[in-house]
């Protein structure tokens, strides 16, 4: 009785865990900034008083799901990492990987916050509400946090695709 194992080591998961990972957190980035912003700004919602609150809750959720997608991501290119040999792919994907979880916690504890904290219609008896200049300095700062969120999204997605079928 001769048993014969054919148990080969796979692909490694870890590959498979950061795309779906950086997939799902690029398109909830997405679906929450190119559709849910957007409508609630053309119904109006913007300028009322509780929309403050309304969107802080909102992206208090969505930056909690960030930051365990960026956990996530950052794990799962330490465990490639390790299992290749390239050193150029290690560290670029590894620079990346962390880049992205700082945009995330910038985003989840200091942008968000801010920005509910200078959208606060805290004076009832004033009924114009502007828009402060502090809040549309928040909002460049998002907007450009997004965008290299969206490109080293991209180039991490690619290199984990190319290592993939390199395999």
């Amino acid at each position: 009785m001769t048993a014969a194992s054919s148990i080969q080591l796979k692909r490694p998961i870890w590959s498979t865990i950061v795309m779906l990972a950086v997939s799902f957190w690029l398109s909830g980035s997405l679906i929450l900034d190119g559709v849910i912003i957007p409508s609630l700004y053309v119904s109006g919602m913007m300028t009322q008083s509780g929309f403050a609150t309304a969107g802080y809750l909102l992206f208090w959720n969505f930056n909690r799901i960030e930051l365990i997608a960026a956990a996530l991501v950052v794990a799962g290119v330490l465990a490639v990492s390790t299992q290749m040999g390239r050193v150029q792919w290690r560290r670029g994907a590894v620079i990346l990987s962390l880049l992205l979880l700082g945009v995330s916690l910038t985003e989840t504890y200091l942008l968000t916050p801010q920005m509910c904290a200078t959208g606060l219609h805290l004076n009832l008896f004033e009924s114009a509400v502007e828009v402060p200049t502090t809040m549309n300095q928040l909002h460049i700062a998002y907007w450009l946090l997004e965008v290299f969120k969206f490109v080293a999204g991209g180039m991490l997605l690619s290199w984990c695709f190319r290592q993939q079928t390199a395999n």
